[in-house]
């Protein structure tokens, strides 16, 4: 069975830079979700989101644009936006589960609230041409909340359904709730993608044949943390390349010049790279040990020498 592999956005991780680098390197991955829009109440586009979405920034990846609102102008004002820069379809965060954003009733935060989702749909199917697709959770308390929400989304001509199956206040925690996710297929018309908890070839093959009409499916931390694990998935192997460190060293080297380039200081740099390494020390033999050796590393020097010492410890062992 023919299946698409889709990059789940993580605000702070998943920008441009690191789709590029992700998809000259290891690629598998058929299409990108860039980290969502927020305004704050205020009509204007960070210049960060901005750069993001830039075509000459995206230029050999299929990218769609998310959102992540509860207000109707907000929704219409960053898609004439985004048609503007050439792109046909905006995703709607319905999933994020950070409590600074859910106790704004945004993210997962909104789902208990099915006649605002229904508000917005309608305005924005009635005043813009856009095509939204959505990005969920089953609910902010309960896996019951998205139950509530999918009858009013067969409303509307919502391309697919994003759902991350978890409720929004396990954060990442626990684990998936595959029945909740089962009962979603079962009480919906919409096209919905799986998310959640793809991490091997193994779990990725457990997860298609509990859900055979699934075709779509979206890693998230799995990919930051295993970025060998999409094209492992479509070449159906848990066997990685002979040449493994070689391509992570470029990876990483490439991702870590973009962003000493982009970021303002030795702080922000280390920040950056260090929160990319609490995932990709996963691919290590040792992934405690070569996370430890990083996060000690507290200047630029010392931490390029302990990139190449773990990346050397395990070329050689």
């Amino acid at each position: 069975m023919s299946f698409t592999l889709l990059s789940s956005p993580l605000q702070g991780f998943t920008d441009f830079r690191f789709r590029n680098a992700i998809n000259k390197y290891f690629g598998g991955i058929d299409t990108y979700y860039a980290p969502y829009i927020r305004l704050n109440g205020k009509m204007v586009i960070k210049s960060s989101y901005q750069r993001d979405l830039l075509p000459e920034n995206n230029l050999d990846l299929e990218v769609i644009p998310q959102i992540i609102t509860n207000d109707a102008e907000e929704f219409l004002f960053v898609s004439k936006y985004v048609q503007e820069l050439g792109y046909k379809e905006l995703n709607w965060n319905l999933g994020c589960p950070y409590p600074m954003v859910t106790k704004s009733g945004m993210g997962s935060g909104l789902i208990c609230n099915p006649e605002k989702i229904n508000h917005i749909l309608d305005k924005v199917h009635s005043q813009s041409d856009i095509v939204v697709s959505m990005k969920m959770r089953l609910g902010y308390d309960t896996a019951e909340e998205i139950l509530d929400v999918l009858p009013i989304l067969d409303n509307y001509p919502i391309k697919n359904i994003a759902i991350h199956a978890r409720i929004g206040k396990q954060l990442y925690k626990g684990g998936v709730n595959l029945e909740a996710f089962q009962n979603c297929i079962d009480n919906t018309k919409q096209k919905l993608y799986y998310n959640g908890d793809i991490t091997s070839v193994a779990k990725f093959n457990e997860m298609q044949e509990l859900f055979p009409s699934i075709d779509h499916w979206m890693i998230g931390r799995g990919l930051i943390s295993d970025p060998f694990l999409p094209s492992m998935i479509k070449n159906n192997t848990s066997e990685y390349p002979k040449n493994k460190m070689i391509l992570f060293r470029e990876f990483h080297d490439v991702l870590y010049q973009g962003y000493s380039e982009s970021l303002s200081g030795t702080t922000h740099i280390l920040l950056k790279m260090h929160h990319l390494w609490a995932y990709f020390s996963n691919i290590f033999s040792n992934p405690h040990k070569t996370h430890k050796t990083i996060k000690k590393a507290n200047s630029i020097r010392n931490y390029e020498a302990a990139v190449n010492k773990v990346i050397d410890n395990e070329r050689y062992t």
